[in-house]
């Protein structure tokens, strides 16, 4: 009543559009800027999803037989067991071979990483599991702790703990049986055998493994490689039993 006594209508019409028309700025404003959050959130929320997801068929090389193509320093001990190992592959190939797994003794780590056959990763609360084609070996990598146990029995695949860094899955081996070679032309390692992952996937088809070797009864120093997988979305695992093909392990 006051605003229509001492004011034109005219003029109370207006205000009240230009206010208006202010809220409505204001109103479609937000939401614009609210919907541009949203998309950026989302975008890197599915980055980060898809960056720590590896789970999935994947596939390594049929062809690499050890971690580096950089021969490592060994110490006297491992230099003397590595030169009487008798592989199946590499330089020091020989047909009378006293590979391991021959034996079906199992590959250990991080020579299962190296067999040629496909492996499913299953990401699980506080676990990444790894399950291998090759004789039906499981790895599980525990995430829901930072250590390692206090008196650890030694195993075949050792205790694994992991982690994200970033885009990368860093997981930590320790408490390895030494009879199990590293790789494919035998390079030996103690029970101080130390390895260290980073697995990222490097784009959606391929996953890659850096693989750092600490030993230090065995190698003068650390060595590194790494191994490259290819994911395989309609393959599943089929059954391989070691005892079954004991003279062609990988044919």
């Amino acid at each position: 009543m006051i605003g229509s006594k001492f004011l034109p209508s005219n003029t109370i019409g207006l205000g009240s559009l230009k206010l208006r028309n202010f809220f409505i700025s204001g109103l479609l404003a937000a939401t614009v800027l609210m919907a541009s959050s949203l998309i950026v959130l989302g975008q890197t929320v599915a980055t980060v999803t898809s960056a720590h997801d590896l789970s999935g068929v994947w596939m390594g090389s049929r062809t690499a037989i050890t971690i580096s193509s950089q021969e490592p320093a060994l110490t006297p001990w491992a230099d003397a067991k590595f030169k009487a190992a008798r592989p199946g592959y590499g330089p020091h190939a020989t047909a009378d071979s006293g590979d391991p797994i021959l034996s079906c003794l199992p590959p250990g780590v991080p020579r299962i990483m190296l067999i040629p056959f496909p492996m499913q990763i299953v990401q699980t609360t506080g676990q990444v599991i790894m399950l291998f084609e090759y004789d039906h070996f499981v790895r599980i990598i525990y995430t829901g702790r930072k250590v390692h146990p206090k008196d650890l029995d030694a195993t075949w695949m050792g205790d694994s703990i992991g982690m994200w860094d970033k885009d990368t899955f860093v997981v930590d081996t320790v408490g390895l049986k030494e009879q199990s070679w590293l790789d494919m032309v035998g390079h030996p390692h103690s029970d101080a055998l130390h390895v260290v992952e980073r697995i990222r996937k490097v784009d959606h088809e391929t996953l890659q493994d850096e693989i750092t070797i600490d030993d230090p009864k065995a190698y003068k120093k650390p060595w590194s490689g790494t191994l490259a997988y290819k994911f395989r979305p309609t393959w599943h695992l089929i059954e391989y039993a070691c005892e079954d093909n004991r003279a062609e392990p990988f044919k």
